[in-house]
């Protein structure tokens, strides 16, 4: 049996490969198993719950500060992430966007391509001179849910080496 170190340590390994995409058929279902355990630990520690036929990975949230450009059919603005999950953000603005409509939504991860798509709105906490809107991403491609679920691990591994 392995440490907590030596494993984090393994999965470390397997997640570089997995970023240069340079894992074995093997190695991947390694790979994906270890996401699968990290994600369900920490969404444990975070008290969430998955929810039927939810993976604990889809629902994990980092904590995590990115620049995100919102439009909508009258407004558009501009926000820092407070979190973000494989499903959606949450990000504080100035005002409420129309939660009866799709609202576009550029991502910017660092050190690539910004991640760009549609969004809704799904809770609005309004609060002392801002608002906190969480919004779930709208038919997001399966590779741009990878790309954004490799940085999320990136970022978890990040927090781990500190």
């Amino acid at each position: 049996m392995s440490s907590l170190a030596e494993w984090l340590s393994a999965f470390k390994e397997l997640h570089e490969k997995a970023r240069k995409q340079q894992l074995s058929e093997h190695e991947r279902a390694i790979y994906l198993a270890g996401r699968g355990e990290l994600a369900r630990a920490i969404v444990t520690a975070q008290r969430l719950s998955s929810g039927p036929g939810l993976e604990p990975r889809q629902v994990l949230r980092i904590a995590r500060a990115l620049q995100v450009d919102l439009d909508w059919s009258i407004g558009s603005e501009r926000a820092m992430t407070l979190d973000l999950s494989v499903g959606g953000c949450g990000a504080l603005l100035s005002k409420p966007p129309p939660s009866d409509e799709d609202i576009k939504f550029s991502l910017r991860l660092p050190g690539g391509v910004p991640l760009a798509g549609k969004a809704k709105v799904v809770d609005v906490k309004m609060q002392p001179g801002n608002v906190r809107v969480c919004f779930t991403y709208v038919g997001l491609p399966a590779a741009e849910v990878e790309r954004l679920e490799l940085f999320m691990f990136d970022t978890l591994l990040m927090q781990f080496a500190a």
